[in-house]
């Protein structure tokens, strides 16, 4: 072969390269959506008016679901660590082992969210190419022991609530002149309200990474206690500061889907709104004419079935409700599917092969089907707080009672692994009547016998919180009697 002919092939497989390289990055850059992630803290659908809410209008998350899909069956868990832990790892607490919330910065103790241990969704689309950034409450790591925690979990950048650290009354603060970790650094913003920190945060992200493929994680500090004023409103009780806080949650949403459409990127982002758990027990709302407690920290359906909008413009159907089956494991393996990787049933580690529950329903999203890849959704871990002891931190029962649903029938099964309750929701969507011990019909005797055959498989003991613990610090939770007690 000639050397002219061998330069000419060369140059040939060089264009080659060069076109499918830029073909691919191309694709890349319009197949990948950006994905922002928005997590309300303590928030129920009786507090959303698009969900029925008659107590409130919210007009902005209601236009989110008009330009998306509102699904109805979609469950998280019942307190907010667990909820959390479950997002971040695509687990179920009996895996993971955060069952019962442990607050890191408050009572330490050397847990803490180990990434060398457990799945971690925003490494995953780093690798496919994102730019991450979160804002607002994390809670499951003190970054006074750790500065490089979410860099290690997988954020190129951040701005944080600390979470209220032991020690350090300034970081209660989540409000009105809020602590913020920020740059490694953590301060008092005098003068200022946490919410529009973070949320000008994610605004100027937008702004600087908008040619990028983008993953936004904001778990608001809104509309979790303290009752407070908002820079809009001012109220004399804690149910009309309750409701101001919640209009805030709600406008700003509309503001960063504002700030998309500025950016001119609104069409190539999916955005997921949803929140961590029910509204806590202090408030109440009404929906369809009943009074609905809060139902944070309980597995009844106000705790544990909250709102979940998706809204991606000409890709998620405008204006549907869909019944399909999802719940917060799910919200990684879909993830990572839209990110152009395949979702995993097993996660590498370095310390070993960890099991993902969740399962992706990206076609519910981006081919309207009305099935998702499940038959049953899980609820459980609420309405306790873990401990520590000579072993670490651990949960309060070997077995956590749990509630599993087929979308109409919901099982309640107890940590003595026997069922306890039964109920329809399609007839009786608040639970008044139990029909563990009535009969049923053939349909709903088969969906029952699923629901109690996906409960003998679950293993026989939960987890405890799977971390190799941080040095201990002087503010570490003591073993003492009374740190060992159970704290309801």
């Amino acid at each position: 072969m000639t050397l002219a002919r061998k330069k000419t092939l060369s140059l040939v497989a060089f264009s080659l390269l060069v076109f499918v390289t830029l073909a691919h990055a191309q694709k890349s850059a319009t197949t990948q959506p950006n994905i922002l992630l928005i997590l309300v803290d303590d928030l129920g659908k009786e507090w959303i008016s698009c969900y029925g809410a008659e107590d409130i209008e919210t007009p902005h998350i209601d236009e989110l679901a008009e330009q998306g899909t509102k699904f109805e069956r979609f469950y998280v868990m019942p307190q907010c660590t667990p909820t959390r832990v479950s997002l971040l790892t695509g687990q179920y607490p009996f895996r993971h082992g955060w069952v019962n919330h442990w607050d890191v910065p408050r009572w330490g103790a050397g847990a803490h969210f180990d990434e060398k241990l457990n799945p971690a969704l925003p490494l995953q689309l780093k690798k496919a190419g994102y730019q991450t950034c979160i804002a607002g409450k994390w809670q499951i790591d003190d970054f006074r022991v750790e500065p490089d925690a979410l860099a290690k979990v997988g954020f190129d950048t951040y701005c944080m609530w600390t979470g209220g650290e032991t020690g350090i009354p300034a970081s209660n603060e989540r409000y009105g002149d809020p602590y913020i970790y920020e740059n490694g650094k953590s301060q008092t913003h005098e003068g200022a309200f946490g919410p529009d920190v973070f949320k000008d945060f994610i605004i100027d992200f937008i702004v600087t990474h908008r040619d990028q493929p983008m993953f936004i994680y904001y778990p608001m500090v809104l509309t979790h206690t303290p009752f407070v004023d908002t820079p809009d409103e001012k109220a004399d009780d804690n149910l009309g500061k309750h409701k101001a806080m919640v209009r805030y949650a709600d406008k700003i949403t509309g503001e960063l889907v504002a700030a998309l459409e500025s950016a001119d990127i609104r069409e190539k982002t999916l955005v997921l709104w949803t929140t961590d758990n029910g509204t806590t027990g202090q408030i109440s709302g009404h929906v369809r004419g009943e009074l609905i407690k809060g139902g944070k920290s309980k597995t009844q359906e106000p705790g544990i079935s909250v709102p979940f909008i998706a809204s991606w413009p000409d890709k998620v159907a405008a204006g549907k409700t869909s019944s399909a089956l999802i719940d917060i494991t799910d919200v990684l393996p879909t993830c990572i599917q839209l990110a152009g990787l395949t979702p995993p049933n097993i996660w590498e580690t370095s310390h070993g092969r960890q099991t993902i529950d969740g399962r992706s329903f990206a076609n519910v999203l981006v081919n309207g089907s009305d099935a998702s890849d499940r038959t049953w959704i899980l609820s459980m871990g609420g309405g306790n707080f873990a401990r520590r002891t000579e072993l670490g931190v651990e949960n309060q029962y070997r077995f956590r009672d749990r509630v599993i649903s087929s979308g109409a029938l919901k099982l309640y099964y107890g940590a003595d692994r026997n069922p306890s309750a039964c109920y329809d929701l399609t007839v009786d969507p608040f639970e008044k009547k139990n029909i563990l011990n009535i009969a049923m019909d053939p349909g709903d005797k088969a969906q029952l016998d699923l629901l109690l055959e996906v409960c003998e498989q679950f293993p026989a003991e939960d987890r405890d919180p799977q971390y190799q613990p941080n040095p201990a610090q002087s503010w570490d939770v003591p073993i003492t009697a009374e740190s060992q007690q159970w704290k309801q």
